[in-house]
């Protein structure tokens, strides 16, 4: 074991040629075959890194555009919202202000057709009452007078009067 420890610690000149040329060989093989497929698959890796981070920010900036595209959408849709409704409540006002005024309009309408119906009604009740007072005035005077006459028996003074009268009209 002691030998371990001193062949490590104080190499032998053969040792060190040899694994430096094997490192060299290594290398120059590494070199030609595989030094510049690892360095091309590193380059492409970088370069899709560097366009993932491209498009990552295009990405992020679309985004923002988008965002502030659909406040802006948004912000429009309120405002024609809130004048859609403004115009809902002025069409709701105004055809509530109209039906007010058309109903007015109707009851004003229907009280002056009833306040005409009445007065025709009182009208034709005054007339009515005016010819049944004047039937019952008649009847009642023809019945005094036939009363009067026939007790008295001036009727026939009365039929000689009129008779005159006539006589003297004529002339």
């Amino acid at each position: 074991m002691v030998l371990l420890a001193n062949s490590l610690t104080s190499p032998a000149i053969g040792l060190i040629f040899w694994t430096t040329l094997i490192f060299i060989l290594f290398f120059l093989i590494l070199k030609r075959f595989a030094w510049k497929p690892i360095l091309n698959a590193v380059r492409a890796r970088d370069e899709m890194i560097r366009g993932s981070l491209a498009s990552a920010e295009k990405a992020r900036m679309e985004m923002q555009k988008l965002q502030s595209d659909n406040e802006a959408i948004l912000k429009k849709a309120r405002e024609e919202r809130e004048g859609i409704l403004k115009e809902a409540r002025d069409i709701r006002d105004r055809l509530i202000s109209e039906a007010k005024g058309r109903a007015t309009e109707e009851a004003e309408k229907l009280i002056t057709k009833a306040r005409a119906g009445i007065e025709r009604e009182k009208s034709k009740a005054i007339e009515e009452i005016r010819e049944q007072v004047a039937t019952l005035s008649v009847e009642i005077a023809s019945k005094l007078i036939g009363e009067k006459l026939h007790k008295t028996g001036e009727q026939e003074k009365v039929i000689n009067n009129y008779l005159k009268e006539i006589d003297l009209n004529k002339n």
